[in-house]
């Protein structure tokens, strides 16, 4: 085996106690361990706790709890599906449960609260979410550098002029050899994590000069980790703060592991979750939201790929569905759903030329994704970027199955007296292109007021199913889902003749 396939198969070592002895995490380690049951936390999109729940279920197979604290959920696993949890397309940050008070009873006093939380740190299990937080470091650990091996081999090309096979069954067996079960192999071979993720292995091993030197520091340094606390508390009736909190508890932290806290460059990031009486310590399991998974070209309204993902598991989409988001921006809904929903056909549309642009490059930068993935080249995804009206649309009447898109709040673009002309435009233009009876439509805005009267108006053609509401920014918007009755749509326009279509 080469040195560079030897450094990928090495695993992490941490400190995990007082006496600061080096625990290796062997293959032996993870089969023993695949077996653990742990919980998980995720945060979701305010709104969407419950599509969130109903995707876990589906997909892991887990039942799901929804916090009392708006935009958490929790589910069991057993340590095998860790992986897959990495790729659940519903949730932004993901963290393991170390210990949950349901009705913590906090003193009276600051002092004596305070005082608590350091006596809490001594007191939690943390044998197993460390353990969970290890096997999920040593998962990004081999993607990061299966990447650089990648990464390598493209530069070989490019400066031998010619094309460098690489035998991708042997890598494929070094990694299937090493995983404990074939879904750590789908972890490394998604497109839709395959993301620049850092490893949580330190500052040294980051300016190691090659692969063999990385291996051996990891052999023979032992290293101390870095770490953070932060405290999310909501409730009124607190008699401290968050920093407060987070200050004394990651104190008596430091005090049990003798670990180093660093508030930018850690590699350990501790949750204290505070509700109310609820109080949940928790391990973070990603560094940054898996929100962004998508999105390489940002507008100025860019919409998260979690809460796309959201607004088009309320459509329901079927099999060969033609899915149009007619105000697309940067394309973050069409995008997710030919990810996500590749047997639908997917256009997006806008009627400015630079937000067409980004969601083309977006599409282009997923497509190349796809194609390092395969490592070759790709036919290409189902999805077609568009520039037009959206009172106007270039689409034959009763052509779309469902509509998804995301309308302007009147905030950082367009304005919300403009809305009161335009909301009725746009919902009337939808019920033309869209299939009666089975057409759907799901519609954010900020703008309830107004969309809530072009509805009113539109009631022959628009039936209101359910109002979702969501937290977008800061501000409090709904999602809206609409179903397209029978009846059939007639334009003042189609008296006169026919209308020019291109689909």
């Amino acid at each position: 085996m080469c040195d560079i396939e030897e450094a990928t198969n090495q695993l992490l070592d941490v400190n995990l106690h007082e006496n600061q002895k080096s625990v290796q995490v062997t293959e032996s380690d993870l089969r023993s361990e695949s077996e653990l049951l742990v919980t998980i936390g995720a945060t979701v999109p305010t709104g969407f706790e419950q599509t969130a729940a109903d995707e876990v279920r589906e997909k892991l197979g887990s039942s799901c709890k929804i916090s009392r604290d708006r935009g958490k959920i929790y589910f069991v696993i057993s340590v095998e599906s860790l992986a897959q949890v990495h790729c659940l397309r519903s949730v932004d940050n993901l963290f393991v449960v170390v210990q949950e008070f349901q009705d913590y009873q906090f003193k009276q006093t600051k002092e004596e609260v305070l005082k608590d939380f350091e006596d809490l740190a001594g007191k939690l299990p943390w044998s197993n979410p460390l353990k969970v937080w290890k096997i999920n470091a040593s998962f990004k650990k081999k993607k990061a550098k299966r990447k650089k091996i990648n990464q390598n081999s493209s530069k070989e090309k490019i400066n031998n002029g010619q094309e460098v096979k690489i035998d991708q069954r042997n890598v494929k067996k070094e990694f299937t050899s090493h995983a404990l079960d074939s879904h750590i192999l789908d972890y490394y071979e998604n497109p839709a994590i395959k993301e620049d993720v850092s490893t949580l292995v330190g500052d040294d091993l980051a300016s190691c000069k090659d692969e063999t030197d990385e291996s051996s520091k990891e052999e023979t340094e032992p290293q101390v980790l870095k770490f953070r606390v932060t405290c999310n508390r909501a409730g009124e009736k607190h008699c401290f703060t968050s920093n407060e909190a987070a200050r004394d508890f990651g104190g008596a932290v430091q005090d049990y592991f003798k670990w180093k806290a660093d508030m930018t460059n850690f590699d350990v990031e501790i949750l204290l979750n505070i509700h109310d009486n609820e109080v949940i310590v928790g391990i973070a399991l990603t560094e940054e939201s898996l929100h962004r998974r998508n999105i390489t070209h940002f507008g100025p309204t860019t919409l998260r790929s979690t809460l796309a993902y959201g607004m088009l598991r309320l459509c329901d989409p079927l099999p060969y569905d033609i899915i149009v988001d007619p105000m697309c921006g940067t394309g973050a809904i069409p995008i997710e759903g030919a990810t996500e929903w590749s047997d639908c056909f997917h256009i997006a549309g806008d009627n400015n030329p630079l937000a067409v642009n980004r969601a083309a490059n977006n599409i282009a930068s997923l497509l190349t994704k796809s194609q390092i993935k395969e490592g070759k080249p790709s036919w290409g995804l189902p999805i077609d970027a568009v520039q037009w009206d959206i009172c106007n649309l270039p689409l034959r009447t009763g052509s779309v199955d469902i509509i998804v898109t995301d309308l302007p709040f009147g905030k950082r673009m367009g304005s919300k007296k403009r809305n009161w002309n335009l909301y009725p435009a746009c919902l009337r233009e939808m019920s033309r292109v869209c299939t009666p009876t089975t057409g759907r439509a799901v519609l954010l805005t900020q703008d309830t007021k107004c969309f809530t009267k072009a509805l009113s108006g539109m009631r022959h053609v628009w039936r209101k199913v359910d109002t979702v509401w969501v937290n977008v920014g800061g501000l409090r918007a709904a999602v809206y889902v609409l179903i397209r009755t029978p009846q059939a749509f007639v334009h003042p326009s189609e008296q006169d003749g026919e209308r020019g279509t291109l689909w």
